[in-house]
């Protein structure tokens, strides 16, 4: 059961308003698995799937993340994620553990690019366009997902609602939906000479 935090980006009836189901088979043109490492063995390591149909909305397709693990062991259910779900991309935040991170995903078999995504705003900060591409109806949760769910209705812009609680899963799902919908495309073009 969600409560709704004063201000928060997420509120109840936004997260119900933007629940569908989950987009039919083939109807998707991009699908990245996002990545937030824990920054200690007891921390949860985000890990988001979100798809982008042919009309330009992005969905949250799964939430795969797992506390506890071994870096082999988070990256092997990033592995697992994106062969779930057909990923084409990973995109994994670096801030904790840089290089290291990409080295513990291709040793656990990713041979998908990885995009490193490094945070140089707080958490609600980077959350807040998603939250408005959610208002917008650019964006839906296709299902329910109780923890991302709970992680996003604390968010607010002056920061997390749940002490000594970091938002991995919502992180996670942030830097998927930022690839999907806002990361800048280089358009395909002819030179001429």
């Amino acid at each position: 059961l969600l409560t709704d935090v004063a201000g928060s980006l997420w509120p109840r009836d936004l997260i119900e308003r933007c629940r569908g189901a989950a987009p039919e088979a083939g109807t998707l043109v991009r699908v990245v698995v996002g990545v937030d490492p824990p920054a200690s063995a007891e921390g949860t390591c985000g890990i988001v799937a979100c798809g982008l149909d042919r009309d330009g909305v992005g969905h949250v397709l799964a939430d795969h993340s797992a506390g506890g693990l071994s870096p082999d062991g988070w990256a092997r259910k990033v592995a697992a994620a994106a062969e779930a779900h057909g990923a084409d991309r990973i995109v994994a935040e670096t801030n904790q553990g840089g290089d290291m991170v990409l080295s513990v995903l291709r040793a656990a078999g990713i041979a998908l690019p990885v995009t490193r995504a490094s945070a140089t705003q707080s958490k609600p900060a980077r959350a807040e366009p998603i939250a408005g591409l959610f208002e917008a109806g650019k964006a839906r949760f296709a299902g329910r997902f109780a923890e991302l769910e709970a992680e996003l209705a604390a968010l607010v812009p002056q920061g997390y609602g749940r002490p000594r609680h970091s938002p991995d899963r919502a992180d996670a799902m942030v830097w998927a939906l930022w690839a999907l919908l806002i990361a800048p495309r280089a358009e395909p073009r002819v030179w001429r000479t």
